[in-house]
């Protein structure tokens, strides 16, 4: 069978019939994972910093058992092995008026949990990032460590956690892809579907990575504005603008301030 351009082309943004029903489940997946993630990451990041050593060792070993573990065995060991074993079955819920498949619960919880040991040694190096002399003199001012938290080192962390983070939503926004294993009809899986009807793999496979292309692309882009707003202060941020710090994050460009070093 030969290749068909003008198949590609019209079914480039139309991967099947349940494409946009697909895209919305990618897209849900991916920011409800990743709010749950940044959640849990930055109690993991608490834990993994508190001086009591029953606390710390075992947000240690919840990271380095995440983190070592593939992403799709962790999923099919929540969605099938908990069944099996009889330990816990997951079924499907009403949230808000919307039937959430007990498949796509068992994605998200998977991804969540994984993230949020990800994420729990990105909120830890910023937050050891900060000068603890600010620390210090906001203990001296007799402020209280949950002020402290929020008004002192978090805004600062954030400098520095934001880079990663916008990195590893890109990262779930492809991951969301191992949901199909579980059934979840997401943009993998309905364009599987499609491609077995018409025997179009090739032509459908390329359409379905150009899309994941364009929602990294895009989601580049936003990270880069988030980026500018939070650096806004430093000295290169009056040269790069949001274009020349999204291509730098694309393709590794140097920016302004690679030139000058240059």
């Amino acid at each position: 069978m030969s290749f068909d351009w003008s198949f590609l082309w019209t079914h480039m943004f139309d991967l099947s019939p349940h494409y946009g029903v697909g895209l919305q489940r990618t897209l849900f997946m991916a920011v409800i994972s990743m709010i749950f993630g940044v959640i849990l990451g930055m109690l993991v990041a608490l834990a993994r910093l508190s001086k009591i050593r029953v606390i710390s060792g075992l947000a240690a070993l919840y990271v380095w058992l995440l983190r070592g573990v593939p992403e799709l065995v962790i999923l099919i060991l929540l969605y099938t092995g908990l069944a099996a074993a009889g330990i816990f079955r997951f079924n499907d819920i009403t949230v808000f008026g919307m039937v959430l498949p007990a498949a796509m619960q068992a994605a998200i919880f998977g991804f969540s949990i994984r993230e949020g040991a990800y994420m729990g040694e990105i909120f830890r190096g910023g937050i050891m990032a900060v000068d603890r002399g600010q620390v210090e003199a906001a203990k001296a001012l007799g402020m209280k460590r949950i002020a402290t938290l929020r008004r002192i080192i978090l805004p600062q962390a954030m400098r520095v956690v934001v880079p990663p983070m916008g990195n590893q939503f890109t990262i779930m926004l492809k991951a969301t892809s191992l949901a199909s294993v579980l059934g979840v009809p997401e943009l993998l899986l309905t364009t599987q579907t499609f491609a077995a009807e018409t025997f179009r793999v090739f032509e459908l496979f390329i359409g379905l990575a150009v899309n994941y292309l364009i929602l990294t692309t895009v989601w580049t882009f936003i990270q880069s504005l988030i980026e500018a707003r939070l650096a806004r202060h430093e000295a290169d941020t009056t040269t790069e603008g949001p274009l020349a710090r999204a291509r730098r994050h694309l393709f590794g460009a140097a920016g302004p301030a690679g030139r000058r070093a240059a």
